[in-house]
């Protein structure tokens, strides 16, 4: 269980290399906003208490003359600001901003669709294939992917099904085929909008091995609900396995001919008398 300080805080399991930090930061924010609402509801009583009609029968038009109002609200605005320019700025640049190497990644593409997750591998050359509008099919052919673009010979595509190696960092290039929709992997601190039109990346180190739900988390139609997938976390050599087994696989070679029989010698032709 994660804790903050020893105590509890019940977020998903964390399986990334950033969800500690993002958590502390939550809980901290979280912690500040607990002190606000039980600061602002002192102050609350107290104002009720001090400016009861039964000390102030006559009411007062020049208003307070202090100053803790203002040095409170004061301090409350320099609080969040170094929310903002010391944590959140900094973990925004380190987290979203500054993607990792694509060649020492893992680099998937997923593009949303009512009501579906679609995974798409580059294969061993690791170079996704050509995609074209026109040849989208539903089922057989979901991205259009173009058969005649060699780069996308041993690409792999799948349905509400994402392998990843542990260990190594992903980047994930998002978009949508239709409307808005949101991919959110809980356990790796992962949340953000499929925009058609657009291809977002995004990016995580996997630190955990496991297999847990692909989320949509904008509504996205009537059967939103319907929308969820699945994602596992494994050792290289288990996801190297399972792309090899779910690639294109190889033509089967031909039987060798069977060769040809002999011809027969020619029969005799039986002699005269």
């Amino acid at each position: 269980m994660q804790t903050f300080y020893g105590l509890p805080m019940n977020f998903p399991e964390e399986a990334s290399a950033h969800a500690l930090q993002l958590d502390n930061l939550t809980a901290l924010v979280h912690w500040l906003m607990l002190v606000l609402f039980v600061g602002w509801g002192i102050f609350f009583v107290y104002v009720l208490f001090r400016f009861r009609k039964g000390r102030n029968p006559v009411a007062s038009y020049d208003g307070a003359k202090g100053h803790f109002s203002t040095y409170g609200e004061a301090g409350v605005a320099l609080i969040e600001v170094l929310l903002l320019v010391v944590f959140a700025v900094p973990i925004w640049a380190k987290r979203v901003s500054a993607l990792p190497d694509e060649s020492r990644s893992t680099v998937v593409r997923v593009v949303a669709e009512q009501f579906a997750w679609n995974i798409h591998y580059p294969g061993k050359d690791g170079v996704f294939g050509r995609t074209r509008p026109e040849l989208v099919t539903q089922g057989t052919n979901p991205l259009g992917l173009d058969p005649d673009d060699p780069a996308g010979k041993d690409d792999v595509i799948t349905l509400n099904q994402m392998h990843l190696p542990v260990d190594k960092p992903v980047i994930i290039k998002l978009t949508s085929k239709d409307v808005i929709h949101s991919l959110f992997l809980p356990q790796m601190r992962v949340k953000q909008d499929a925009i058609p039109g657009q291809v977002i990346p995004i990016w995580f180190h996997p630190i955990k091995t496991g297999q847990w739900e692909i989320a949509c988390a904008q509504l996205c139609g009537l059967t939103h609900y319907r929308m969820r997938g699945f994602y596992a976390v494994e050792s290289q050599a288990e996801f190297d396995k399972w792309l090899q087994d779910n690639g294109p696989q190889p033509a089967a070679a031909a039987p060798p001919a069977a060769p040809a029989p002999a011809p027969s010698a020619p029969t005799p032709a039986p002699s005269a008398g």
